[in-house]
């Protein structure tokens, strides 16, 4: 953080400094603040803690473990026992202010705030991008997926006086809820990814969806830039909700309505472990891209994290090189490991929505295929839970992956829960053979269901956050040495 110390902060905040009730000694109002935390695990010396209320446990029970580890205060709703609280009625409203208030101060001396928001790819866009911009200046990124109310302004309060990029990733739980965040972390920058059915639950119609997303490229000022994916028709449109040139990205096949994308992917082509390489397009330059990430739909997120680089000034050359060597930073996002005794796990149950069920399942039947050229006993799992947020249309969509799993020709369908019983309904409909298609309740019964896989299977698990399905992940990995090294990495 950039040198505020927690007097500063809490007239900022308009907090009242109380510490047992008593006398706050001046000294303690003078220590710097380095960061905001509201995990008491990730306190440290300098941090500033949020009690925030949880949905089993309560923030303020842990601000003595973050004394312990450091915390300088802790901002609460209620004085709490053995440290400095800084009591304000609204912890999350408090994080706003200091997030927009560091970033604001950053701007000043230079940083560029690059926002990136879009039904599927935020995250891996989000972890790209970062290590494109780390070769030519100090960046800050989240950590995971830390794109709301609470991680955006975490997330800014680990700018310092020598921070260039901030990259802040947006998600939207309804219309207005990106252009809060825009008013914390002001965009230099947006990038828009897509407009998928994911939280369609929550918004009602894709339009709706495309309504909050665009709320980023309308905070951008005159001076700033658009980058829109030119191959979807409702981000394509969003060029008219803001006065600040559009850059358009693309991959070879989409249709782009006559848009002619700066930067693009032609001539794809991908290897035995569905890793992807083609030529990226930048201007008037053109380099060979070799991705390590698993899937064709990184294909579009390279590009778009390609786009906002290229829109912040890196060189090309440094953009293509970058891409060719990163690595995936989010846990349990297409990740690729050997299994003990054989075979391989895709494990992608971070998140589920009906675009990245499509592609996982793509990477599954391709893997798949490319094993049983070798050994046609090898067959292909996807166990796959529910996913969340679909509103009224969830059965049709969870029936319509269901289909895909046989069409894609996987071998056996293994759904987890209730809420995942339509993708089997989908898949049988579809022609799939009755005794490869299993409806469990629990993850305990797909483990078992899956002890009699072969040494050379393919196993897909994938489901939304809430489902819990990287449980599975761990347990077929238990007795793997190095479970967190994905395989097939290329030199």
């Amino acid at each position: 953080m950039i040198n505020n110390s927690v007097g500063e902060l809490a007239g900022l905040i308009g907090a009242d400094a109380v510490v047992d009730d008593g006398p706050v000694d001046r000294s303690r109002l003078e220590a710097q603040v380095t960061d905001l935390v509201y995990d008491s695990r990730d306190a440290g010396p300098g941090s500033l803690f949020v009690a925030l209320p949880g949905e089993h446990t309560d923030g303020h029970d842990f601000a003595g473990r973050a004394w312990r580890a450091g915390a300088v205060a802790a901002i609460t709703t209620h004085p709490v026992p053995g440290g400095l609280c800084l009591v304000t009625e609204d912890p999350i409203a408090a994080m706003g202010v200091i997030g927009q208030h560091v970033t604001a101060a950053a701007k000043a001396t230079g940083l560029l705030v690059i926002g990136i928001t879009g039904s599927a790819g935020k995250s891996t866009t989000k972890d790209l991008l970062a290590q494109i911009l780390e070769q030519v200046a100090p960046v800050v990124a989240p950590r995971g997926s830390m794109n709301n109310e609470i991680g955006l302004p975490t997330t800014a309060s680990w700018v310092t006086a020598d921070t260039r990029f901030l990259i802040s990733e947006m998600g939207a739980k309804g219309v207005g809820h990106i252009s809060y965040l825009c008013s914390i972390t002001p965009p230099d920058i947006g990038v828009v990814l897509n407009v998928g059915a994911a939280h369609l639950g929550k918004f009602g119609s894709q339009d709706a969806i495309a309504r909050a997303k665009g709320e980023l490229i309308e905070a951008l000022p005159g001076q700033g830039r658009a980058v829109l994916n030119a191959g979807d028709p409702r981000v394509r449109a969003m060029a008219s909700r803001t006065t600040a040139p559009a850059i358009y990205f693309a991959v070879e096949g989409d249709a782009v309505d006559g848009v002619r994308p700066e930067v693009s992917a032609v001539g794809l082509d991908r290897d035995d472990l569905d890793r992807w390489s083609f030529e990226l397009r930048l201007g008037d330059e053109s380099h060979r891209v070799t991705l390590r990430l698993l899937g064709r739909h990184q294909v579009s997120n390279a590009v778009a994290a390609a786009a906002a680089a290229f829109a912040a000034g890196v060189p090309s050359v440094v953009i293509a090189d970058a891409l060719s060597h990163a690595e995936s930073r989010s846990h349990w996002r297409m990740e690729l490991h050997d299994l003990p005794g054989g075979g391989v796990l895709i494990n992608d149950a971070y998140n589920a929505n009906p675009v990245s069920m499509s592609a996982a399942l793509d990477s599954l039947a391709t893997i798949g295929k490319h094993r049983k050229s070798g050994d046609p006993t090898v067959t292909t799992t996807a166990v796959l839970g529910e996913m969340l947020e679909l509103g009224e249309d969830s059965m049709r969509l969870h029936e319509e992956v269901g289909r895909e799993v046989a069409e894609r020709g996987i071998d056996r369908l293994i759904t987890v829960g209730a809420g995942a019983k339509p993708i089997g309904v989908g898949a049988l409909s579809a022609g799939m053979d009755r005794g490869a298609v299993h409806q469990v309740a629990d993850t305990a019964a797909a483990l078992q269901r899956l002890a009699d896989r072969g040494p050379g299977d393919v196993v897909l698990i994938k489901a939304s956050r809430d489902v819990g399905l990287e449980i599975i992940g761990d347990r077929l990995l238990a007795a793997e040495p190095d479970s967190g090294s994905a395989i097939g990495s290329r030199n």
